[in-house]
């Protein structure tokens, strides 16, 4: 079976130049996700030792193909951090299965636009108050000689949210760090060795033949590997 190239989707891609809103991209990113789900359940499950984890799914940019997006999917033993073109769901051992749709977020572009609206239709609303949670308590603080900035004064906002929502307790990534601190701090960390290469020793280091790079050299088969041939005013021509 004959599968498209990056590149021929890439071109395809660049002469399309129809409209589509977020519901249509979102469905099309969800397409045939659940084989992917499970991979990445059946590479982490045995690594994470909580019942409950989430798997997480990213769409990012291909580095190359700038038309082009990627599908990313890994498993987390806490809540990850909300970003744009992100989906999470959290999967449960002992019944073997993903039991919640966590949050999905679109496009940075379309976020900012749903927390904009006072309104949206019913099949954004959801979208709607996820971008809201993700976009609250966010500060712009002016500062001088140019050194304004954003500053979110509820950073556990959209946590907060999503706990409520779902009526679970998993812990955020800050907050899964600070209840297993003295557990971290006894395990430590095995500093690997160094894979640095040492240093020439130039002691060993011997001259065995100074060779001009002007000269023509020969092969193994005598054969000259640099032809030059002198031209009429001296100068040489290759």
């Amino acid at each position: 079976m004959y599968r498209e190239t990056a590149g021929e989707i890439s071109k395809k891609l660049l002469a399309d130049n129809t409209k589509y809103n977020a519901l249509e991209v979102g469905h099309a990113m969800s397409e045939n996700i659940e084989p992917h789900l499970r991979e990445s359940i059946e590479n982490y499950k045995n690594l994470i030792n909580e019942n409950e984890f989430c798997v997480v799914m990213v769409v990012a940019k291909d580095t190359l193909l700038k038309n082009i997006v990627r599908r990313k999917f890994y498993c987390w033993p806490y809540l990850p951090k909300p970003r744009p073109n992100q989906a999470v769901f959290l999967y449960n051992k002992g019944l073997d299965r993903i039991t919640k749709r966590l949050w999905v977020l679109p496009s940075d572009v379309v976020m900012a636009e749903l927390h904009s609206l006072p309104q949206v239709d019913k099949r954004y609303q959801t979208m709607k108050e996820w971008s809201d949670a993700f976009y609250h308590g966010w500060q712009f603080i002016k500062g001088e000689k140019g050194n304004s900035r954003f500053y979110n004064a509820d950073p556990f906002h959209f946590w907060k949210k999503i706990r409520q929502q779902h009526t679970i307790t998993m812990p955020s990534e800050h907050e899964y760090f600070l209840a297993h601190r003295e557990e971290l701090i006894q395990a430590g960390c095995k500093v690997p060795d160094s894979h640095i290469p040492e240093p020439f020793d130039f002691s060993k280091i011997a001259i065995k033949q100074i060779v001009d790079t002007c000269d023509a050299s020969l092969d193994k088969d005598g054969l000259s590997s640099l032809r030059q041939t002198e031209n009429p005013k001296g100068s040489i021509a290759r």
